[in-house]
This record gives C-alpha cells, sequence and structure tokens, in this order.
C-alpha cells in the first residue's frame, strides 16, 4: 500500500515528510477550501513548495476550482491536482490545459457515490473514495467497495486512523489517505505521522 499524508500546513512537518527514509508516496496541501484548517493561502503555499518533494509527489487538493485558482498554480511543482465536486469534462478540460495527473475525489454515503467513478474513467489517473464531510473527516462504510474491479489505483480516506487495522485497507483500496489521524489537537503531530509510515511499511513487507 502507498501512503498520502494530506492537509500539510507548515514547513517543519513537510521537511520532515521530505527527508524520511520512508516517504509517503503522496504529501497533500490543500489549495482553496478555507473552511479546512488545513487550508493554505496560495502566497504561504508557493513559499512552502520550494521545499525539493525528493521522493514524493505533490498534490493540490481543489474543491470545484475556478479559473483563478488554477491559473495561480499553474507553475508550481504539484504532480497530481485531486478534484472535488467537478463534472467529467470540467475535469477532462484542466487535465488537457494544465497537463497534470487528476485524482477524482469521490465522497461516499452509499454505493451509488461509489458507481459515479463509472463517468469518470478517462479522465482519472486515481480514484478516490472519501467521507461525506470534507474538512470534518467523516468515515464511510469502505466495504462498499470491496467487490468492485476497478481499472484505476484507488485512494481511500475517510477519518481514517493511525490504530486502525491496516490490513483490511490493503484488501479494497491501493493507497492510504490519512489526515486528522495524524494529528494532536487538530495539527500535524510528527510523532503520529512516523508511527502511521512504519505500520504501513510494516503491513506492506510482512505481505
Amino acid at each position: 500500500m502507498k501512503v498520502k499524508i494530506c492537509g500539510i500546513s507548515d514547513v517543519d512537518t513537510l521537511k520532515f515528510l521530505t527527508d524520511y527514509h520512508l516517504p509517503p508516496q503522496f504529501i497533500g496541501f490543500i489549495v482553496n477550501y478555507p473552511k479546512s484548517k488545513r487550508f493554505v493561502e496560495t502566497k504561504k503555499l508557493k513559499e512552502l513548495l520550494k521545499i525539493d518533494k525528493k521522493n514524493s509527489l505533490y498534490v493540490a487538493v481543489l474543491v470545484k476550482p475556478n479559473k483563478k485558482i488554477l491559473e495561480e498554480i499553474k507553475d508550481l511543482p504539484f504532480d497530481y491536482y485531486q478534484i472535488y465536486d467537478c463534472e467529467p469534462n470540467e475535469i477532462r478540460n484542466i487535465k488537457k490545459q494544465y497537463d497534470k495527473k487528476i485524482i477524482t475525489a469521490f465522497t461516499v454515503h452509499s454505493l451509488d457515490d461509489v458507481k459515479k467513478y463509472i463517468s469518470y474513467s478517462d479522465v482519472s489517473d486515481i480514484f478516490l473514495f472519501d467521507g461525506k464531510g470534507y474538512e470534518k473527516s467523516r468515515s464511510f462504510e469502505h466495504t462498499l467497495l470491496e467487490n468492485i474491479k476497478f481499472n484505476k489505483e484507488v485512494m481511500l480516506a475517510g477519518n481514517i486512523q493511525i490504530n486502525d487495522e491496516l490490513d483490511n485497507y490493503k484488501k479494497i483500496a491501493d493507497i492510504i489517505d490519512i489526515s486528522g489521524g495524524v494529528e494532536t489537537s487538530g495539527i500535524k503531530d510528527i510523532s503520529k505521522i512516523e508511527i502511521f509510515l512504519k505500520k504501513i511499511n510494516k503491513v506492506n513487507y510482512e505481505n
């Protein structure tokens, strides 16, 4: 399983991740959603992203992005745009114009929400299934994904915690996306991040 640590907003945490000997494959930044306590304003984001990503990939998390924000970030070193609340044709246009790989994010309450992935198959590089809470990290029934044969890598989010049975996630997802689960009092906690990365490595190594 690969890992995405999401909602990075400070230099110390980002440097820890990029310098760590077991770095996450993906590091996410909340780019245009001010309701999230993890939101990073563009000016600060530009400074933050001067840190060399090394062996990780940088992900811009975007909720129905408009032209203004897309133009503001187009020259930043993002490898993926993680997009919520856009129609397939909107994502197709973004992908074509800005030449980024796309993580299409689906907020899930029922199986019908999961099945929306079919319409996005040709515009997505990764499918992300998340809870309905956006900034509130709500969980959903992960077993809804179990019997579906996806044609892309699957990323799983939604209130994932460091004490979860990670083996269970391996059965349904290629990538685990964690944010609030590696925080203490709403702030990224490097000790929790390290515990989580070591646990993922152990699950991968033992299987």
